[in-house]
């Protein structure tokens, strides 16, 4: 059985990586296509570095992914915070809520937020751009953050806040010393899940977003409707590789904080 699982979760690992390990490795074709690796050259990863507006776009992408999911997070983490607080028939209200934005198709949430932003900009006269994906973004996100969030305050014992009350401690010093310092892990994992749903998002982005602002996906799109490029490939590498630094660097925060709290 357990040789059984082992082919299983190889086979599944193979099928995920292998195109992403292919599209890296054409990143360094000379050729200039995917037709047949001829040899080496850093050429494609030149092309993309002085490619000015698609360096743009990619520090647009990142920045937009950053802040979006700081402002996610804030909220998401106080939203979970009411929900956790909130009465037993409420809260699975509340959650029933929450889980349908999890589930909704892109292309519906999308289409929604295009309906809204185009009719408050025929009333407030204002275009779609930064502004409008970066409101998107922080919407479809919460819900990941309160996901993230909330099983960590069920496992916090109750008995820890009554103690910070019965020592004269007011609401806000009970959440800034007992209650966050405890929800760490849980808001960390939410920002990060946020911050990678946020880079990678094209279908609500496609929607949402202006002529005057982009983002990587849907530049990516419209290149590639063109034909694929490897200078995409090359763009494309870059970024998995940051994913890979921030999968890294997640795993290392998050065992220092179980070390510390054990």
């Amino acid at each position: 059985m357990k040789k059984c699982a082992n082919l299983y979760l190889t086979f599944v690992f193979l099928l995920l990586y292998i195109p992403i390990f292919y599209l890296i490795v054409y990143s360094f074709n000379k050729a200039g296509d995917m037709n047949s690796f001829t040899g080496f050259t850093w050429e494609h990863y030149g092309e993309m570095i002085a490619d000015s507006r698609l360096m743009l776009i990619l520090v647009q992408t990142f920045f937009l992914a950053f802040l979006s999911s700081l402002i996610a997070t804030a909220i998401g983490t106080f939203g979970a915070i009411f929900v956790y607080q909130a009465r037993k028939k409420n809260q699975n209200a509340i959650l029933s809520l929450n889980n349908i934005l999890m589930v909704a198709p892109d292309v519906m949430i999308g289409a929604s937020f295009l309906i809204l932003f185009t009719t408050l900009a025929n009333l407030f006269h204002f275009k779609l751009g930064f502004l409008t994906v970066l409101f998107s973004h922080v919407a479809f996100s919460i819900p990941i953050v309160v996901l993230m969030v909330l099983p960590k305050l069920k496992e916090m014992n109750d008995d820890m806040i009554n103690a910070a009350y019965d020592l004269g401690a007011t609401p806000w010093q009970m959440l800034k010393e007992v209650m966050l310092p405890y929800l760490t892990s849980g808001i960390i994992s939410g920002f990060f899940m946020a911050f990678t749903y946020s880079l990678d998002d094209f279908a609500v982005t496609f929607f949402v977003t202006g002529n005057g602002f982009s983002t990587l996906s849907v530049e990516i799109y419209s290149r590639a409707r063109k034909g694929i490029s490897l200078e995409i490939n090359a763009l494309s590498t870059v970024v998995f590789l940051f994913s890979i630094l921030l999968v890294v660097g997640y795993y290392f925060i998050s065992q220092d904080k179980e070390a510390k709290d054990a």
